[in-house]
């Protein structure tokens, strides 16, 4: 059975014909003086190459189309044999820093449920129906449907890579199609700039009050504020750049999550707070945020080969966050609550693919589905729009029709106007009514009586 592309060639038989110098013909010229057969040649699941020869191209092409074909519908050599639990270490060893560290634990939990479940079954058995049961059985056991979702998603990447690897036939992935659970939105926490400056003020260290204040103005996730450096931070523009961290001699290596350079403008206060900041701090640590203690101790980790992806370069930082937000007396929110209030914010006063530059996301998508948030000022807006339509006199908007911006600009006579009110240039036979410019025609008439 073939497991890749199948191919026609010429066979050659016997010595190499001469010219009548007795020189040997040119290779261009071996089809019409050369004898030959026609051979299908395919490799393969072992890397071996195999043939078949036939008298006649006809016969050849004939055949390699049919075992070309068993190949597309995945009826070619069967894939190897490998269990759920072996794939799953396989899997590990193989994306190990391809990956980010959150991402491939997600992929080897799920396939561990998934083994756990079907008894270590091999992956080219897995069917749609075992898919569906990993689902049932994870909503009985009180997993929410957000969760489920992710794992779906993580095992249908799973088995895709799968099928690259020659473990599974093409178009067998048994998670696609595999419909989501529907998740309910909640609504999103809108924190307003009176309940951040009543935050910011509850700061306990000026530490504390820049980073509130550049997460709040810059929209930046926790994790790029945390591996910003005094680099990343250009005053003379006032910008601040999330760029990826490679020199393992300064800092800790690190890719944003969007995995490219962007660059987000400052606001004149955060800036004078990040000035004093660096002014107070001169403790020769390349980042804004990490203490110099902390700091060395991530380094040595970092250059005896103990620190992994993953870890926090800073600690307790949601916790502390929580603490100051309770003094503060505001509502409980989260400081990713910060950066979707920021992105609203700009949302407002920005065109949409700048809004998404900014934020650093792939799709816009993802950006109007988790991240802008609808408040009472917006709704109030909304009622206001109703409102005018509907309580002024001419419901109509003027820009909304043609003739409407016209009568508003005084181009056309009122409906009441006669033939006689027409401009001399204009007759209503021009215009095709018998009653002034508005007379209407229906559509429907009958013949002339």
């Amino acid at each position: 059975m073939a497991t890749t592309k199948v191919g026609v060639y010429r066979k050659y038989h016997g010595r190499i014909p001469k010219d009548s110098s007795g020189n040997a013909v040119p290779k261009a010229e071996w089809p019409r003086k050369r004898p030959h057969s026609w051979a299908v040649r395919w490799f393969g699941l072992d890397g071996g190459r195999y043939s078949r020869s036939f008298e006649t191209r006809k016969e050849a092409v004939r055949f390699a189309e049919s075992k070309q074909s068993e190949v597309r519908e995945g009826n070619g050599d069967p894939p190897p044999d490998i269990g759920l639990a072996d794939f799953q270490k396989e899997h590990e060893s193989l994306m190990t820093g391809q990956v980010s560290r959150n991402t491939l634990r997600e992929q080897t939990r799920a396939l561990g449920y998934l083994g756990e479940l079907l008894e270590n079954k091999l992956m080219r058995r897995v069917t749609r129906h075992d898919a569906e049961r990993y689902i049932r059985r994870r909503s009985r056991v009180g997993v929410s449907a957000s969760t489920i979702n992710k794992e779906i998603a993580s095992l249908k990447r799973v088995f895709n890579l799968a099928q690259r690897r020659s473990y599974l036939p093409e178009g067998s992935n048994p998670f696609v199609g595999i419909d989501k659970r529907k998740v309910s939105q909640r609504a999103k926490r809108y924190v307003s700039g009176e309940e951040v400056r009543r935050i910011i003020k509850h700061a306990p260290s000026l530490k504390w009050r820049v980073l509130l204040s550049l997460l709040y103005t810059t929209g930046l996730r926790l994790s790029e504020a945390c591996h910003l450096t005094w680099d990343d931070v250009d005053f003379g523009t006032g910008m601040v750049q999330v760029a990826p961290k490679r020199d393992p001699r300064r800092t800790v290596p690190w890719e944003p999550k969007d995995h490219e350079l962007r660059h987000i403008p400052l606001g004149k206060a955060t800036a004078e707070l990040l000035r004093g900041w660096q002014s107070a701090r001169a403790d020769g640590v390349p980042y804004l945020f990490v203490p110099a203690e902390r700091y060395e101790r991530v380094m040595q980790q970092l250059r005896g080969g103990q620190w992994h992806e993953g870890r926090e370069l800073m600690n307790n930082v949601l916790r502390s966050f929580k603490v100051i937000v309770k003094n503060a007396g505001a509502r409980p929110c989260t400081v990713h609550d910060l950066r979707r209030s920021c992105l609203t914010n700009w949302a407002r006063e920005v065109p949409a693919h700048v809004l998404q530059r900014l934020a650093g996301h792939s799709s816009m998508e993802t950006t109007l589905k988790y991240y802008l948030s609808v408040e009472r000022s917006d709704l109030e807006k909304a009622r206001q729009v109703g409102d005018a339509a509907i309580l002024s006199g001419d419901s109509t908007d003027p820009k909304l029709t043609h003739s409407a911006l016209n009568r508003q600009n005084g181009a056309f006579p009122a409906a009441a106007s006669k033939s006689a009110d027409c401009p001399k240039s204009m007759s209503t036979d021009d215009l095709g009514g018998r009653n002034g410019w508005y007379a209407r025609r229906d559509s429907n008439a009958g013949p002339a009586v």
